[in-house]
């Protein structure tokens, strides 16, 4: 479980044909990796991921052909978000997000709102079957990141982000038309499963 804080932003250094996946290099760039051990989740770009070899400055990390298909920005060397898994006395500063991607959802907006230095605002249109998850002031994980829902439209959801936000992550890096990984809330999947069997 990770809580979609990002604690680093690291860089996928290489992708390696592997199996019927690939093994990503990971750089951790800020993230401190002393406690980080083989076997440990990490989420990469809000993917959850198993560490499957620890270097001096590095993890690797086995991505299968199930995972590739489901994900976005996972198979070529690019920077990415990073959170280690939570620990039961951490704080809970975003949401409960387990890493297990929905799906891919496409920028369709990142633009400034108001003055210089405010906030930004981004718009991602999602695969239909995501859609009825995804809330007003509900929230979603993109690319790893706890996002608070501002505006819903059909198959698009509207966020702001704050210039923290963009300052400590990899999303003020996306422009119209790239491919994001979406988390939904899962509070909602479960009141849609509920609802299904009702």
């Amino acid at each position: 479980m990770f809580t979609g804080i990002i604690q680093g932003v690291g860089r996928i250094a290489s992708a390696i044909p592997r199996a019927d996946g690939l093994r990503i290099i990971v750089e951790p760039g800020a993230l401190d990796i002393g406690d980080v051990r083989e076997g440990d989740s990490i989420a990469v770009a809000g993917c959850c991921l198993t560490v499957v070899e620890k270097g001096a400055r590095d993890l690797a990390f086995d991505v299968s052909a199930e995972t590739l298909a489901c994900t976005a920005r996972l198979d070529g060397p690019r920077r990415a978000n990073l959170e280690k898994a939570l620990r039961l006395h951490d704080r809970l500063g975003g949401h409960l997000v387990s890493g297990h991607v929905d799906g891919v959802g496409v920028v369709d907006v990142l633009e400034p709102v108001g003055d210089p230095g405010g906030s930004t605002r981004l718009a991602i249109d999602v695969p239909g079957e995501l859609a009825r998850f995804i809330a007003h002031k509900g929230s979603i994980a993109v690319e790893g990141v706890s996002l608070t829902v501002n505006e819903v439209m059909g198959r698009r959801f509207a966020v702001n982000l704050i210039p923290h936000t963009l300052a400590v992550t990899t999303l003020r890096e996306l422009a119209p038309g790239a491919r994001v990984n979406l988390e939904v809330d899962q509070v909602a999947r479960y009141v849609a499963r509920l609802h299904e069997t009702s």
